[in-house]
Parts: C-alpha cells; structure tokens; sequence
C-alpha cells in the first residue's frame, strides 16, 4: 500500500498516539448538537492555536459521526502552485493514529474530470489537509477519506468536483481554512468578521486576504448558493485568544453547512 506519511507531526500536533489521543479527547468535547450538516469549515493551524475552535466543530457532531463512512476534504495549497484540484497517488493517508485509507473508487471518479490531477508534490508537505485528518480518525471511525488540495481553481469548478461527489448522508464535505493573517488582534477580529458575515450570507468571492481556504469555500458556498442551503458560524477565535501574543494574529473560524 503507497501511504502518504505525516509530514507536520512532531509540530503541528503531537507524534505520540497517546498523547495526541489524550488532546484530541481534550479537545473534543460534545456540546450542543448543531443538526445534521452536509459540510464543515474547520481551521487548520497548529492544536494549541485552532485545536479548540476545531474541536468544538467536530464535537458538536457525534451524534450523526456513526452515518458517516466517506469525507470529501479540500484544503489550500501552501508549498506547490499549480492550476485545478490535486489529487494524491496514495492509497491511504498515516498519522500518528494509524492510516486512514482513501476511497479509491472515488477518487478516481474524480480524477476523470478536466481541472482534477494526480499530484503527489501537492500532498506531500501540505498541513491544510493533515491537520483534519486526527479529527476524522477520531470522530468518524468508518469514514473513507477523498483528499483534493485546491490550487488556482474557480468557485465554479470546486463547486463542480462536490456535485460529483456529493452523496448521501454518508458524505461529508469538509473544508479546511484559516482566516487573516498577521493582522494585529483588533484588526483580525474586524476583518474576520466581515468574512465570517459573507460566508454565513451566502456571499462569495473571498480572496487570500480574508482566507487561505478561499478557493474551496467560495466553490462550496456558490453550491450552497444553488441549492438553498444554511450556513451558520459555530465559533470564532484567533490565536491571540488562544496561545499567542496579540501583535501579529491568525484567525479561526468554524462554520457548518445545512441542507434546506
């Protein structure tokens, strides 16, 4: 089996199974049950940065985590610049909790369409999907993972690649984002906000300013757009919230996405 090894742990979040599994159990408390949402955004930042503001999201879903048995997930590229969605040529993805196999079958339902590539250099140091991937190991024991990094690509074709495979209550879209960047802490929280209204307003057209996810969450709410969906906000913090100085913030937002 090809698995794609953990590039950022030992960094980002711990190598130690048991001392991930400990944060991880930390961090993901169940909380108020938020319905049943067909996608998330999640942020994807260091577990002491975004763990929590993540955490909440994910926790907030046990009840429905036993459905789910595939999760489509996109996140930015932030080493490799290239144009469309990358797919990888792994079998599975490892992380200090094991490997979390790939729906093959899906994936290559994918890579038959025009704008998606097999792109091993695109996965293969990107953290942007990695940091996900112990939150859906722990969360969605079932669950088939379908790992697209989103390069230079049009709402309309991201929006496009989730149709192909949107699914049944057995999916679930996740997109992986942070929001600003280096803006000091009152100036992150205003901009932050502006974005957090134009998502939850069904608004597209984000740039790389307001998030580094923008590409795949503007894909994902021109398709929430057209099929009358809701989206809420879950939570919203930045890292001078959570475990760095308030000069220089990231945000963290988390959303979820409802049919009508």
């Amino acid at each position: 089996m090809n698995v794609r090894p953990a590039a950022v742990s030992g960094s980002f979040y711990p190598a130690d199974a048991l001392v991930l599994d400990q944060q991880l159990n930390d961090l993901i408390q169940p909380t108020f049950a938020l319905g049943v949402p067909k996608a998330i955004i999640a942020p994807h930042a260091g577990l002491q940065y975004s763990g929590a503001v993540a955490g909440h999201l994910y926790g907030s879903m046990e009840a429905v985590a036993s459905r789910i048995t595939r999760v489509i997930l996109l996140g930015p590229s932030h080493r490799v610049a290239f144009d469309g969605l990358a797919l990888p040529e792994s079998d599975a993805f490892a992380t200090p909790l094991g490997d979390l196999e790939l729906d093959a079958a899906c994936c290559q339902h994918l890579a038959e369409m025009e704008g998606v590539e097999i792109r091993q250099d695109a996965h293969a140091r990107e953290h942007s999907l990695e940091l996900q991937l112990p939150f859906i190991q722990h969360c969605f024991k079932k669950a088939k993972l379908v790992p697209l990094v989103v390069g230079d690509a049009s709402a309309s074709l991201v929006a496009k690649v989730l149709k192909r495979v949107w699914g049944g209550d057995e999916t679930l879209i996740v997109v992986s984002s942070d929001l600003s960047h280096f803006l000091d802490y009152d100036q992150a929280k205003d901009k932050d906000g502006l974005t957090c209204r134009q998502i939850e307003t069904l608004h597209g057209g984000l740039n790389g300013d307001q998030a580094c996810g923008c590409r795949a969450i503007n894909g994902l709410v021109l398709l929430a757009k057209e099929r009358g969906m809701q989206i809420r906000r879950v939570e919203y913090l930045n890292s001078g919230d959570t475990a760095g100085d308030r000069e220089r913030v990231v945000g963290y937002g988390s959303f979820t996405i409802y049919e009508a």
